[in-house]
């Protein structure tokens, strides 16, 4: 991830993610591969993966990076629904 691009756009809204793929550190997580967001296709390469709860329910937030821009995405289990929250210009 690139930690030297201060410049966020905050997005917040929903997005496609049509492909995901899976690691595999002790047990087996899944991870966004390529998102659709305003008539464009993002292929991502690399991402961090955190847990939050929210009382009862739990959200995924994924930092992820295609090698050029930096993405923070929260997947929400209940609704099945991905949000693009920002990215890095």
């Amino acid at each position: 991830m690139n930690n030297f691009k201060n410049d966020r756009v905050f997005i917040n809204q929903e997005v496609n993610i049509p492909e995901v793929y899976f690691k595999n550190e002790g047990q087996l997580k899944s991870f966004p591969r390529r998102m659709e967001f305003s008539g464009r296709e993002y292929t991502f390469m690399d991402g961090l993966r955190y847990l939050v709860h929210r009382g009862a329910q739990m959200v995924q937030v994924f930092d992820m990076t295609d090698g050029s821009r930096d993405y923070r995405l929260h997947f929400n289990a209940g609704s099945q629904s991905w949000t693009l929250v920002d990215m890095t210009m």
